[in-house]
């Protein structure tokens, strides 16, 4: 059994710090998620309801104007982009220079 626990250890030892960076980060991000929703638990609902509803609009302007949104919300994306200013139709009117 000894021998096995050595092997595993230096499996681990020879994983990138870069890996063990992510997991640290992924483990603080989830445990911050976890503390704001305990925390968002006691606060009055419609303060949640503004808190959220800003949060999922800047969320969701970011996604239709540099068009990085989820894949599964690319058909609803598509529809609502023409409205919206987005980075490519920016940077043509910079090379066209029709910008002001």
């Amino acid at each position: 059994m000894l021998l096995f626990a050595v092997s595993a250890l230096e499996k681990v030892a020879q994983v990138p710090s870069k890996i063990w960076l992510n997991v640290v980060i992924g483990l603080l991000i989830f445990f911050a998620a976890v503390y704001v929703v305990k925390q968002a638990a006691q606060v009055n609902k419609i303060w949640l309801t503004i808190i959220v509803f800003v949060v999922l609009t800047l969320v969701g302007f970011h996604w239709i104007y540099s068009r990085n949104e989820p894949k599964f919300l690319t058909p609803i994306v598509d529809k609502i982009a023409p409205f919206f200013p987005s980075a490519g139709s920016y940077e043509a009117k910079q090379h066209d220079g029709t910008h002001p």
